[in-house]
């Protein structure tokens, strides 16, 4: 039960591990551990706070369930929105049709004093009551600034068929074929270079369209709170891609639990200030057109929740890779200190921080880019300019989701560093044995041997075979192996070590 008396009249041995292929070691711990902080589950009853990261997991997964449970949208909604849109004649069916003539001429309406120049497609469909029949369809008026369809004969476009009135009118160019040959390419490409775990993230993919489509829509159609089904939404979302693309291991669950309590406060965040701006979320077309056919839907609570749902991408990679980085530093310097370690993966955030937010700024400017164009020759100051609703909507969202990114990297890395650090023994009791700093070099030796007991000293005895420095334990002078926890070790079945007495030949101070 180690040494029973005081530590200066105690003998230790420093046992030394080589590193085997079938037998590794993420430095100076106990036995049968993976390396890294989040190799596997083997260590979850060592560590405490492994156990505390599965029980806030599972805390997490079980009201996420609870919400998809309660939220999940029974359909009545969205068919009370189709009837309102077809009874004020927002709906038509959809045909595909291929472009037999492009006619550019005048227009009907024109008159000798009043020209005007028109272009009439004409065009067969693929189906509906005149499938296969040609049909001049109502002509575009030519102009400066007039929205004209670029076709020619040959072209495959899409129209709109009035089943009441039996009217046929141009909705857009059929591009069906490009997307799906870019969209193959693009899985190919992430298949041959991911392999197995890009086969995982597009899985992940699909499943997040999956739940936007089906769950999201269709509840915040059924009447329910944007903002708790877009909360809900996010988490599940979370666990799905984080634990599909990566697999179910502690750092995965570090870097899940780094991304839901950074969404959190992203929400918070948010709240404040979109109340604080008090945006309406008729500032877009769409805004306007929802309240027509779905009136009790929350537009400011919709805009909410879809900069939550938008900032959780990038809180994915940063958590991702910050919880990774933690990890694999502590697997190639196990002897890093807790404070070294987090100091490390704080150096990584930052350049990641600086990145990422400029990441979000431009997406969200390149998709309002026309726009900026407009304000811009609108002869407007930028206050003013920000001010617009639609830009300060923007402005908000991406300086709210930066604060749950700048918050995620010391949450992810604090969180790794306790998981990954919480292998290295950092002190020994002193009732059982001397201190082994993990900031110190560990001496490359096979069997060392010290006498400490006062008036006496030893040469350590270093063996001629090189060796892998792994595993460092402490052996008192009646067999018994000392970790950094006190306990006796003495029975671990895979320890390569043995006991070293007092010598005779140790000559006094």
């Amino acid at each position: 039960m180690g040494c029973p008396g005081r530590p200066s009249e105690c003998i230790y041995t420093v046992q030394v591990h080589t590193e085997t292929p079938s037998h590794s070691h993420s430095g100076i711990h106990s036995h049968g551990h993976s390396h890294g902080g989040g190799g596997d589950w083997g260590e979850v009853r060592a560590k405490p706070i492994l156990r505390l990261l599965l029980g806030v997991v599972a805390v997490a997964a079980i009201v996420t369930g609870i919400g998809l449970a309660v939220l999940w949208p029974d359909g009545q909604g969205r068919l009370a929105v189709l009837a309102e849109a077809s009874e004020i004649g927002l709906l038509s069916d959809r045909i595909t049709a291929d472009v037999d003539e492009v006619i550019d001429d005048d227009c009907s309406f024109a008159t000798e004093n009043n020209e005007w120049d028109c272009r009439t497609l004409v065009v067969i469909p693929d189906s509906g009551p005149d499938a296969g029949q040609l049909l001049a369809l109502p002509e575009f008026v030519r102009g400066p600034g007039l929205p004209v369809p670029d076709v020619e004969a040959g072209d495959r476009v899409i129209i709109d068929y009035e089943p009441t009135t039996g009217f046929y009118a141009f909705s857009d160019r059929d591009r069906r074929g490009p997307l799906l040959l870019l969209t193959l390419a693009f899985a190919a490409l992430v298949m041959v270079l991911g392999r197995s775990q890009g086969v995982m993230a597009l899985a992940a993919m699909i499943t997040t369209v999956v739940i936007l489509i089906a769950f999201v829509a269709g509840s915040v159609l059924d009447g329910n709170d944007p903002i708790a089904v877009c909360l809900v939404a996010a988490s599940t979302i979370a666990f799905i891609t984080l634990y599909l693309t990566h697999g179910f291991n502690p750092t995965t669950t570090t870097a899940l639990i780094g991304t839901l309590l950074a969404l959190c406060l992203t929400l918070a965040i948010s709240s404040i200030f979109f109340a604080l701006a008090g945006f309406t979320g008729l500032a877009t077309e769409e805004g306007l057109v929802l309240p027509i056919i779905a009136g009790d839907i929350d537009l400011t609570g919709l805009l909410l929740g879809g900069a939550m749902i938008s900032a959780l991408g990038a809180l994915d990679d940063v958590t991702v890779t910050q919880a990774a980085t933690v990890a694999e530093l502590h697997h190639r310097s196990p002897d890093l200190s807790r404070r070294q370690l987090f100091a490390s993966g704080i150096r990584v955030g930052r350049e990641h921080i600086g990145a990422t937010v400029n990441t979000l700024l431009l997406a969200y400017a390149g998709v309002s880019l026309p726009l900026v164009l407009l304000f811009v020759v609108s002869n407007q100051s930028l206050a003013l300019i920000a001010n617009s609703e639609l830009v300060a909507v923007e402005i908000v969202r991406t300086l709210c989701g930066s604060f749950g990114l700048i918050a995620a990297v010391p949450i992810t890395t604090w969180l790794a560093t306790m998981v990954a650090s919480n292998d290295a023994i950092e002190s020994v009791d002193p009732s059982n044995g001397p201190t082994v700093a993990p900031d110190e070099p560990v001496a490359e030796a096979t069997e060392v041997s010290e006498a400490t007991e006062e008036g006496s000293s030893a040469e350590p005895l270093v063996d001629d075979e090189p060796s892998i420095t792994d595993d460092v334990e402490l052996v008192a002078d009646d067999g018994a192996v000392v970790d950094d926890s006190g306990f006796d070790q003495s029975d671990s079945s895979d320890a390569d070590w043995e006991h070293f007495g007092p010598r005779d030949d140790v000559e006094p101070f």
